[in-house]
């Protein structure tokens, strides 16, 4: 029964991998629905598409996340508070709050260097012993006119190691980059393209000497993210829509046939006035 279980996780899992990143909330309820049993399991493995909240308070967005849960409310980083109010929600420790500033006023401008808008959230998480885990969250959606829509989330989620004296840390990263496009005019047709890429990564760097280990990690952190960013980017254009592009281009002509006729009348020219210059070359004593 336990192996017929995993089996029907996996491929649950599987699944869920192909289906666009979009319906991925719809498809996960259906999924439930049939598998009641795998439903804990589905629900704490299966990446979902970022929701926005707003902080009423500090006028500022923020993005919802197992990281800033309990219970049904959710917590600002910007103003460490829960919404719904909550009396003994779980806060970080006054060490890992500090951080927690330090990292969202930095990657609020890494996101809008990079992406020009959108809504970032960083969530620390105190651990056992020198550990302690974090989340680095950005999503940015675009809506360019009628049936033109598109969405971005990236989900980094850190576990990160001390060492003994903090002169360096271990970062564990495992991150997921959900990706869409839609487009739904009439003309030319109606287009979906989207998918979901994971990978994790670990390596060791050095913290500072100073005594500034917070804004150290933050730093790190900003690196060991940026990278997998542009690694993960690379793979996605590649994939997704370089594969896209080259399928389109061998089913659908993007010339018209009265385009092509022109083209070929054009060529016939071209080769006739090109035959008739190396007769006249050849006749000459």
């Amino acid at each position: 029964r336990v192996k017929m279980t995993e089996s029907q996780l996996e491929r649950a899992l599987d699944i869920m991998r192909r289906l666009p990143p979009q319906d991925t909330e719809e498809n996960l309820n259906r999924l439930v629905d049939l598998l009641p049993s795998l439903s804990e399991d589905l629900l704490s493995t299966v990446q979902q598409p970022l929701k926005v909240a707003r902080d009423r308070v500090a006028k500022k967005d923020y993005l919802l996340y197992d990281f800033n849960q309990d219970k049904k409310s959710f917590r600002s980083p910007w103003t460490n508070t829960y919404e719904p109010p909550l009396d003994e929600g779980n806060l970080p420790s006054e060490r890992l709050r500090e951080m927690e500033i330090l990292a969202n006023a930095a990657f609020d401008l890494y996101r809008e260097q990079y992406y020009e808008g959108g809504v970032s959230s960083v969530y620390f998480l105190d651990a056992e012993g020198t550990t302690f885990e974090a989340a680095v969250l950005i999503k940015k959606q675009s809506e360019r006119g009628k049936g033109n829509r598109g969405c971005w989330d990236s989900i980094h989620l850190f576990e990160i190691q001390e060492k003994s004296p903090p002169r360096s840390a271990t970062y564990k990263l495992s991150t997921t980059i959900m990706i869409w496009l839609e487009n739904t005019k009439d003309l030319p047709g109606s287009t979906r393209l989207g998918g979901t890429v994971h990978r994790q990564s670990e390596q060791e760097l050095p913290l500072s000497a100073d005594g500034a280990l917070g804004a150290s990690h933050v730093a790190n952190m900003g690196h060991i993210v940026e990278d997998m960013e542009n690694r993960l980017c690379g793979s996605l254009n590649e994939i997704y829509f370089g594969k896209a592009e080259d399928i389109l281009c061998s089913v659908r002509a993007v010339e018209t046939v009265s385009d092509e006729k022109v083209q070929a009348d054009l060529q016939r020219e071209l080769g006739a006035a090109i035959l008739a210059k190396i007769g006249r070359k050849d006749t000459k004593p």
